[in-house]
């Protein structure tokens, strides 16, 4: 093999490599996450088992809804072959920042819970409180959803409060996209 084929082979090899570790990849969750993901199930649920299976999105129903649905952010929560409902990931912005939150359905589309799981500003921690998240409890799938009318406001976490509200918002209107399309 020549001098030029040998470093184009060996270019190739580096680049496919970058693509698939930085661009194609799967993504995969962090341990972190993944543990606190499952305590969130473990303890909302009332199960020590449970397989979390991953439900993927066709893009063109992907483009009805107002969130990125499917991948690595959409589950069926599975125990024994049975759904005990499904659970939704996402990351929402706080001030300077991002904080990662779960929200976790009932078999009919309800919120029985929601969570934020990892919070990285040092101000806002207060819409971490379940105090303040149980008001998301029981909103269904398709419901509206609006900071200071429909959801307390938080003063010191406004923009939080207001970024998590939007997003359990938009994960709610994409649930009834998905619904609505017989999804599930």
């Amino acid at each position: 093999m020549q001098r030029g084929s040998k470093f184009k082979v060996f270019s190739l090899a580096v680049i496919f490599t970058a693509l698939s570790l930085f661009g194609f990849g799967t993504q995969k969750i962090p341990a972190k996450l993944q543990e606190k993901i499952d305590n969130a199930v473990q303890t909302t649920f009332g199960v020590q088992e449970f397989t979390l299976e991953q439900l993927a999105v066709h893009a063109d129903l992907n483009k009805k809804t107002p969130v990125e649905m499917g991948g690595e952010n959409l589950f069926n929560i599975l125990q024994g072959g049975n759904s005990l409902g499904y659970l939704y990931l996402g990351e929402a912005p706080s001030m300077k920042n991002v904080f990662d939150y779960v929200v976790l359905f009932n078999p009919d589309l309800s919120i029985k819970k929601s969570k934020i799981l990892i919070y990285r500003e040092d101000y806002g921690r207060q819409v971490g409180s379940q105090r303040w998240l149980k008001q998301f409890i029981g909103k269904k799938a398709g419901e509206s959803l609006i900071y200071g009318e429909d959801i307390d406001a938080i003063s010191g976490a406004t923009i939080s409060a207001k970024s998590m509200t939007l997003a359990v918002n938009n994960t709610l209107q994409s649930m009834q996209v998905l619904q609505e399309n017989n999804f599930f």
